[in-house]
C-alpha cells in the first residue's frame, strides 16, 4: 500500500522539489463512485518552482487510464488521463482572491499541509466529461438494437403463420 504524499507547498517550492510516483486507482477514493471498476494507476510529478514574477508555482502532471461507465451502455470506458496544471500558490485569502480576479492561472491557498493525492484526485475529476460516453456507433447499446431488429425481421419471417398471413393478403 502506497504512502499519501504530504508537503508544505511554500517549501517544497523554496527547494525546487520534484517528486514522481504511481498511485493505484484504488486508493483514490473520491474517485471510486465516478468509476466502472478499480483497475489501474496513475503516474504523477510535482514540481516546485519561482515563475517571472518570483511567484510560487506548482506544476503538476498526471498521466495513466481510468475505466469509467459509459452512459449509453453501462458497459466499460477506458478513459486516458494526460493532464498538465499549473497552479500559482497563494499565501494568504486576500492573495487568493486576488490571483482569481486576475485569472492569469490557478491559484490554491498554499496550506502547511497539502495532500498531493487529493490534489490529484480533484484535477483528475476536474477533467472528467459530465457524460461519459464512446464515441458514435461504438457502444453495446448501439450493437443490441441493430440485433434485436435483425432478431425481429427474422422472427417474423420464421413465424409458422407467416406464410398463411401471405397467402391471406393475396386473396
Amino acid at each position: 500500500m502506497s504512502v499519501r504524499f504530504v508537503i508544505d507547498p511554500l517549501d517544497f517550492v523554496r527547494n525546487a522539489g520534484v517528486r514522481r510516483d504511481k498511485i493505484p486507482v484504488f486508493q483514490l477514493t473520491r474517485l471510486h463512485d465516478l468509476l466502472y471498476d478499480q483497475e489501474g494507476e496513475v503516474t504523477y510529478q510535482i514540481s516546485g518552482y519561482f515563475d517571472n514574477n518570483n511567484k510560487p508555482v506548482l506544476c503538476l502532471e498526471i498521466t495513466g487510464s481510468i475505466h469509467l461507465s459509459c452512459q449509453r451502455c453501462l458497459d466499460k470506458l477506458t478513459k486516458t488521463i494526460d493532464l498538465q496544471t499549473f497552479l500559482l500558490l497563494a499565501e494568504n485569502e486576500a492573495e487568493l482572491d486576488l490571483n482569481n480576479e486576475e485569472e492569469t492561472m490557478d491559484a490554491i491557498l498554499a496550506t502547511p499541509e497539502l495532500d498531493v493525492w487529493s490534489l490529484i484526485e480533484e484535477e483528475i475529476i476536474l477533467n472528467l466529461s459530465i457524460s461519459s460516453r464512446h464515441p458514435e456507433g461504438m457502444c453495446k447499446m448501439h450493437e443490441l438494437i441493430s440485433n434485436e431488429k435483425d432478431s425481429t425481421k427474422a422472427s417474423h419471417m420464421s413465424h409458422p403463420f407467416a406464410a398463411l398471413a401471405a397467402l391471406k393478403k393475396i386473396k
